[in-house]
């Protein structure tokens, strides 16, 4: 069924933390729970849009526990192995799916950039996201 979304962003979660240097390595939940509470208000704000976050590493304890941050719509993909193999999959899974015409990748990865155009996807930087996350309101 449509539910009338015409665009998907899968975010490496791991690229657009690491994009700013404020400290997030020294600690890696709560960066990737702020960069989801963050997602998950932007998502609030744009309806025709569906998020989905690839969680890897020590960031996938982000989603659990005390402190676990309410997603709302945003689906959160935790990679087993590597996360960019997980990107591509669900890059591809996504964008086999006729309800979802246009796919975007929020990376910086160059390598990652050229396997997830291989699945018709656009890609776009941290920086662009980053933007939308910072206009929004307080």
């Amino acid at each position: 069924m449509d539910d009338g979304r015409n665009r998907v962003v899968v975010v490496d979660a791991a690229n657009v933390v690491g994009s700013r240097p404020n400290g997030w390595w020294r600690d890696r939940v709560g960066a990737a729970r702020r960069l989801l509470t963050r997602l998950a208000a932007l998502q609030e704000r744009l309806s025709d849009i569906d998020v989905v976050v690839v969680l890897e590493g020590a960031a996938c304890r982000a989603v659990s526990g005390e402190g676990a941050p309410d997603t709302g719509r945003v689906r959160v993909v935790l990679a087993s192995g590597s996360g960019d193999d997980t990107i591509v999959s669900v890059t591809a899974e996504v964008a086999g799916q006729s309800r979802h015409p246009a796919v975007t990748v929020v990376t910086a990865d160059r390598e990652l950039r050229q396997r997830v155009e291989a699945t018709g996807a656009t890609t776009t930087g941290p920086s662009w996201l980053l933007d939308q996350l910072d206009a929004l309101p307080d």
